[in-house]
């Protein structure tokens, strides 16, 4: 039985850069926090501000979240987060709080990684979390930050 196969060669650059012209007034946040609004993983986008601009589903049931993180800070007062020490399982302190991938990708413009311990709706959870810095025209704008539990 003969087949037919065909292919076709185009630039990859290309084809991005055309996808991108089609709405040049959406920030990389945007796209991004659609991406993580619908991912199924653990996971979260914060803007420069370190204010949650989008979390997944399935990381809001984790922690436990009473109301909508959106727009709330990642941190601090009535943070969405409650970063927590190894050791005694206190809150952990504001220095070692800077080392938290999600914000060190913000800060230092690269990728972090880093395990972290968070307050989460039954028990305190401990997460391996990478992070990305978010940018838009070479400018840090947030990071994407996504978790994996380790049970």
């Amino acid at each position: 039985m003969p087949q037919h196969v065909e292919f076709s060669i185009s630039d990859p650059h290309q084809s991005r850069a055309h996808d991108r012209s089609q709405d040049p007034a959406e920030s990389s946040l945007d796209r991004w926090g659609a991406t993580v609004d619908a991912a199924a993983e653990p996971c979260l986008v914060i803007d420069s501000d370190v204010v949650v601009v989008a979390m997944s589903a399935s990381f809001e049931e984790m922690l436990g979240l009473d109301g909508s993180p959106l727009n709330r800070p990642l941190l601090d007062g009535d943070g969405v987060l409650q970063l927590l020490d190894f050791g005694d399982g206190k809150a952990l302190e504001q220095i070692e709080v800077a080392r938290m991938p999600t914000l060190l990708a913000l800060t230092s413009g690269r990728l972090a990684r880093g395990l972290v311990r968070i307050k989460c709706a039954d028990a305190p959870c401990t997460f391996d979390a990478i992070a990305t810095p978010l940018k838009d025209d070479g400018k840090v704008v947030g990071s994407l930050t996504f978790f994996s539990l380790i049970q």
